[in-house]
């Protein structure tokens, strides 16, 4: 089967240390035929195919988030679900980012994002117990899956 990649650089970049959606970002990109980068501090086995690529940065504070920030442009559309790295992606015009969970990052939810992280980090610091966010679920992954479609449609236009 031959695989063409569409023109105007559409491609995935995948925070991907701990993105529990790789595998599902892949049958996209293979259905869609759009590249993907996995970003990792570590290496990560991926599937052999030519639309996918590893990137391994070093192991320093935010590497993977560094290379990625520095790569968006309006053709990318972002994988994490690390909301600093999101607001990074989003200032740097990135076209769109996603959260491993379907939800999108936007640049009229995002400060809102930010705000509420920055309380919950201070809450914890100052010794309250905090729940995370609940366990991912199977309706996360359909969730990702229908807006990864629609993300890939809306930059194609």
């Amino acid at each position: 089967m031959a695989w063409r990649v569409m023109p105007a650089s559409l491609r995935i970049l995948v925070d991907a240390d701990a993105c529990p959606v790789k595998e599902e970002i892949y049958r996209v990109a293979y259905r869609v035929a759009v590249p993907v980068t996995i970003v990792s501090n570590a290496y990560l086995r991926i599937p052999t195919h030519p639309l996918l690529t590893r990137v391994v940065v070093d192991d320093g504070f935010d590497a993977a988030d560094d290379w990625i920030a520095a790569n968006v442009d309006a053709a990318a559309l972002v994988v994490t679900a690390d909301i600093l790295l999101a607001d990074r992606c989003l200032k740097a015009g990135a076209g769109a980012v996603l959260a491993p969970n379907g939800r999108p990052f936007t640049t009229a939810s995002i400060g809102n994002a930010v705000a509420v992280r920055a309380i919950m980090s201070d809450l914890r610091a100052g010794g309250d117990r905090i729940c995370g966010p609940p366990p991912f679920a199977k309706e996360d992954r359909s969730r990702f899956l229908s807006a990864l479609d629609a993300a890939i449609v809306r930059l194609r236009r």
